[in-house]
């Protein structure tokens, strides 16, 4: 009878094991990039695929690129906003068909590269206005402005490949602006709410609330979506986790120096209790740490300072472009990262080709495999 009861307490521990493994492996597969849904998705209808290319395009806002990762943070903006989920999808859908149109490459295309910046210029266009939700004037210069991001892109894009640089959100930021500017506060169809510049005098007190400022770091990664709610933003941070915990973690740490730098710059309270004061932080910590740079102690410090510069960078312009009623938008964390991509010196041997980005963990794992690759190559050209 003991011997019963040993192998059965064996047969139940080896249960539990493999239910672990199975566990871990589904996760695994749900993980990173995805790119074995990629091949399974090649024989499927074209909604299907467009529906896959946009959901990697939702994820591209936040520099990730996992489909499941751009359903939750889809999810979260309902959950937040129906009427800004709404026109952030019409943007992704009308961006991402508009690339398929001009026959841009199709890589690109399936990663979801041509259809994150449509998303923000139509979240922002829904942020800005001041008409309430549900205008349905909205959705014309939403698709318009959605659509005019992939011509953008492709027109710049020659130029930055020279430097091996990306795109980024440099469309985003242009076609957002330019759209403020047509339209202006007093428009009948289109009017925005003029942007206050963070530096603004308090009004009354000088008190902080110290519960609020710390809850102002999450919802600095939900601010890269314009997203202003807690729950929304915890489920948006854990769409990059499941994509990449490294990732993930220099979001939080980059929102808390974003955070860290409107308190020594006094900025207005509410800016710090949105987030607002995080967001730039979170991009430009996250760009570096692990994204286009193999993650080390060196990048990890060179990640906080382009945390640093990034949120000081948005305090300035967000001064100055707010004296005429503009928002900054993200034009801090993309100069700052792309000044921190044209480096020179021993960092930019960490620095990770644009080709060959993928999640942060694949990028440290297989660093050595390619760096020794194209040492090889040289080497058997030399003559």
């Amino acid at each position: 009878m003991w011997m019963d009861t040993k192998t059965e307490s064996k047969e139940a521990s080896r249960t539990r094991s493999s239910l672990r493994r199975c566990v871990l492996s589904g996760l695994l597969l749900c993980a990173g990039d995805m790119e074995h849904f990629d091949k399974y998705m090649q024989d499927k209808l074209f909604v299907l695929q467009l529906v896959v290319w946009g959901l990697r395009g939702v994820t591209r806002v936040i520099l990730a690129n996992n489909p499941l990762s751009g359903a939750l943070i889809l999810a979260a903006l309902y959950w937040a906003s129906p009427w800004q989920a709404l026109l952030g999808t019409l943007g992704v859908l009308a961006s991402t068909l508009t690339a398929v149109l001009m026959g841009q490459d199709s890589a690109e295309v399936s990663g979801g590269l041509h259809g994150f910046n449509g998303m923000l210029v139509s979240l922002l266009m829904g942020v800005f206005s001041s008409a309430g939700d549900w205008c349905w004037w909205l959705l014309l210069p939403a698709c318009l402005g959605s659509a005019t991001c992939v011509f953008l892109s492709s027109g710049l894009s020659p130029v930055f490949e020279r430097w091996d640089l990306p795109v980024g959100v440099f469309p985003f930021n242009i076609i957002i602006i330019l759209y403020l500017l047509c339209t202006g506060p007093d428009n009948p169809y289109y009017p925005h709410h003029p942007a206050t510049p963070p530096g603004l005098l308090e009004p009354n007190g000088t008190e902080l609330i110290a519960v609020e400022v710390m809850l102002g770091i999450p919802l600095g990664v939900g601010q890269i979506f314009a997203c202003g709610a807690l729950g929304p933003s915890l489920l948006i941070l854990g769409a990059v986790l499941l994509y990449s915990p490294l990732l993930a973690a220099h979001a939080l740490l980059g929102s808390a120096v974003g955070t860290l730098v409107g308190l020594s710059m006094a900025v207005r309270h509410d800016f710090l209790y949105s987030g607002l004061s995080g967001f730039n932080g979170a991009l430009g910590c996250m760009t570096v740490g692990g994204l286009y740079f193999t993650f080390s102690w060196r990048t990890h410090l060179f990640a906080i300072a382009s945390a640093f510069l990034s949120a000081y960078a948005d305090v300035a312009l967000g001064n100055l472009l707010g004296t005429v009623g503009l928002p900054a938008c993200s034009w801090a964390a993309t100069l700052t990262a792309t000044l921190m991509l044209l480096m020179t010196g021993s960092l930019a041997g960490y620095r990770i080709p644009i080709g060959r980005v993928m999640a942060p963990e694949h990028n440290l794992c297989s660093h050595s495999q390619w760096e020794a690759g194209d040492t090889a190559d040289r080497e058997s050209t030399d003559v």
